[in-house]
């Protein structure tokens, strides 16, 4: 497949967020939008009425098999992420892949090694990668500001999940579980915070509960510790019992410590954002503060996601998260559900993408 120099997206899933997928496109430098695949009639012609320029069909197949697409981004409930990107990757077409990339690993593995094989780019959702406040704290830990990294508290505060598109979200069948849904950012937050210093994550322990009387299986609240090879650890707190949409982190290392904060009343409305540090030579109470001049906002994060993408396919440089970045996340997510299960600690040691 010859790559134009305007990168080429088809769309596959036109609903509340694959209409931010299908504006962050339109948006993003070195992207266009060329088609788009909606579940219904109704969808298509939405898409078609906001982007009359852009091909629209209620076929996936018939979006995958055009010649004028470079790259497959999928935006569906996640039990429909494995058939579609399999399909897209088959065809030639690289994959964005909304979180969690699949379900389960045997699945992540199968995309991988399709992708491998015909020298192809995925690209995985982890939106909080681009964002500018957690970006920050990546950069603090990069630049060695803190130190080594010893210790985190990863926290979300939010109400409830919506239902998605005919409840799909709390059908376990179709949602997998819900370890996938929240959780599974902040799995993939700490081996990307404490990396690669730290190594991989080598032992989960978790525990939840579930507020729903009769669904003991949907989790609004959940706990999960992980301990890195080089013996540091990460906690990872989550409710959906509360209200609003906080994210927190407080991050210490050997040489000081950093505490980032996320509040929105939605996860898709903008945001403030704060983030403090401390360097251990500091007097003790000497805090830095970094300023954000403008608010986090999902669009933007979609964006830089989007940039990152084209660059990769054209050879300048890195998506924000790969494919064993979604491997990973899923395996740590399967992991917390059988030590919930069990009550035991379960081991990561040895794992292999």
């Amino acid at each position: 497949m010859s790559i134009t120099e305007t990168i080429r997206f088809g769309l596959v899933g036109f609903g509340r967020f694959g209409g931010n997928h299908a504006r962050a496109i339109s948006n993003a430098e070195g992207a266009t939008l060329a088609g788009v695949a909606a579940k219904s009639a109704d969808s298509a012609e939405a898409a078609a009425k906001e982007f009359p320029d852009t091909f629209t069909t209620t076929d996936y197949l018939e979006l995958i098999a055009r010649d004028d697409i470079d790259v497959i981004d999928v935006a569906l409930p996640t039990y429909l992420h494995f058939e579609v990107a399999k399909a897209a990757l088959e065809a030639g077409k690289h994959v964005f892949i909304e979180k969690p990339m699949t379900p389960n690993t045997e699945e992540c593995r199968e995309l991988v090694r399709l992708a491998n094989e015909r020298n192809l780019v995925i690209a995985i959702g982890f939106k909080r990668r681009a964002a500018r406040l957690w970006k920050q704290v990546k950069e603090l830990v990069d630049n060695g500001v803190i130190g080594e990294p010893h210790h985190a508290l990863f926290e979300l505060w939010r109400w409830p999940y919506r239902q998605g598109a005919e409840g799909w979200r709390y059908d376990i069948e179709r949602v997998g579980s819900w370890e996938l849904e929240e959780p599974v950012h902040c799995f993939d937050m700490a081996r990307w915070c404490f990396g690669p210093s730290a190594g991989e994550i080598v032992s989960v322990y978790a525990k939840a509960n579930s507020r729903q009387e009769g669904h003991p299986e949907l989790h609004d609240n959940f706990t999960a510790i992980l301990e890195f090879e080089n013996g540091a650890h990460a906690t990872i707190s989550q409710t959906l019992s509360a209200w609003g949409h906080q994210h927190g982190l407080k991050l210490t290392g050997k040489n000081g410590a950093i505490m980032a904060t996320w509040r929105g009343a939605t996860d898709d409305a903008p945001a403030t954002q704060a983030l403090d540090y401390m360097r251990s030579e500091s007097r003790e109470g000497d805090v830095e503060s970094f300023e954000f001049t403008e608010e986090g906002s999902e669009l933007y994060e979609l964006e830089r996601q989007i940039e990152a993408l084209v660059r990769a396919i054209r050879g300048e440089g890195l998506v924000v998260a790969d494919g064993n970045d979604g491997v990973w996340s899923i395996a740590l997510c399967e992991a917390a559900h059988r030590s919930i299960e069990t009550g035991e600690v379960v081991s990561m040691k040895g794992f292999k993408i």
